[in-house]
């Protein structure tokens, strides 16, 4: 019985990867700059470049490895580091040049984003933190693979509505200075509420302060494997909708968490989160609005669509903490309509 159990658990996997879309989206490393401010703005990106280039050397390789070996696509392998507006606050200078200092030690690792050109003001933004702002569109214009968040408001604070003014600016000039290149710099930027710490999902990620010196955490994206599970579902009740949902999030994190752990022994560094987050791409197959509307709306964005995105979160997130106790991150669903096959045809 044990052997057929198994079994099934394998070959479910394998169809979730091959017919539904299943992928570990990232794992992503997070790194604490805390202990690279310099007295001078040159030395400070010195020690940037060096202290992300050396923990971060093996990264790529070891998830190369592990993707080869379980036959599962790790589709991106990312970096987030402490706000920047932490590490360069109080030296004379330019923090563009510590995006540059990111960029250039992310390119050397082999990488494909690198989070954490970051500022947290939701109460208040110090001098440091207004300059980094500032700065946040010639950064993204002028490297690669950096990305940027700005955290402007919380449920404890409330909305820094002079953040919120500043930041409809700081999108209007990014989108500017990349205006030949599809304004490609707002794709790298993210304006929060209640940014988390140890979010793996870019553009948003960056290494909170309460995190460790570093850590590894998997960001797992499943949009297809929950839709599949709702499809023979004609006529359930909303308990039986959640919980399929239930189920099939507990199958998708025991996949995050196999990769996890085995880069976290790999690499010699703490196993963080997984992120559990229904991400969408504009690929048939892998809508959140179609999961949507397998619950039963007509079509998303009728009445009815609040509750039914309401149930898939809260059912997502209880599956994954059945399976792992270390979900955290966004953990939810996301229906941008730029990238939401579903959305785009509502």
């Amino acid at each position: 019985m044990s052997t057929r159990f198994n079994t099934t658990n394998i070959l479910d996997t394998i169809e979730m990867i091959e017919n539904y879309r299943l992928d570990i989206r990232t794992v992503t490393m997070g790194i604490s700059l805390l202990g690279c401010t310099r007295s001078t703005m040159e030395a400070t990106c010195q020690a940037i470049y060096d202290r992300v280039t050396q923990q971060a050397g093996r990264l790529v390789e070891v998830c190369e490895g592990i993707e080869g070996e379980l036959g599962i696509p790790i589709v991106n392998k990312r970096i987030s580091v402490t706000p920047i507006s932490l590490v360069v606050a109080g030296i004379e200078g330019n923090p563009v040049d510590a995006a540059k200092a990111l960029d250039k030690a992310a390119k050397e690792v082999g990488v494909n984003f690198v989070g954490g050109y970051s500022a947290l003001v939701e109460k208040g933004a110090t001098t440091a933190e207004q300059k980094l702002i500032s700065s946040i569109p010639e950064a993204l214009a002028t490297t690669d693979v950096v990305c940027s968040s700005v955290n402007i408001a919380s449920s404890r604070a409330g909305i820094n509505m002079d953040a919120a003014k500043k930041m409809g600016g700081v999108i209007k000039q990014a989108a500017e200075l990349t205006k030949d290149d599809s304004a490609i710099a707002c794709a790298k930027l993210v304006v929060f509420a209640n940014s988390v710490g140890d979010n793996p999902f870019m553009a948003g990620a960056f290494h909170g302060i309460e995190e460790p010196d570093c850590v590894v955490s998997v960001g797992v994206s499943g949009p297809g494997v929950v839709d599949r599970a709702l499809g023979s579902l004609e006529g359930a009740s909303l308990d039986q909708v959640a919980e399929e949902v239930k189920k099939a999030a507990f199958k998708i994190t025991r996949a995050g968490q196999l990769v996890g752990t085995m880069a976290s022994e790999r690499l010699g560094v703490p196993f963080g989160i997984i992120d559990l987050s229904l991400a969408p791409t504009a690929e048939l197959g892998d809508s959140v609005a179609h999961i949507l509307e397998h619950m039963g709306l007509d079509q998303v964005g009728t009445h009815g669509t609040t509750a039914a995105l309401a149930l898939l979160n809260d059912a997502v997130k209880k599956g994954g903490m059945m399976a792992c106790s270390r979900v955290g991150g966004l953990s939810g669903s996301f229906i941008p309509v730029s990238e939401d096959k579903g959305m785009i045809d509502a």
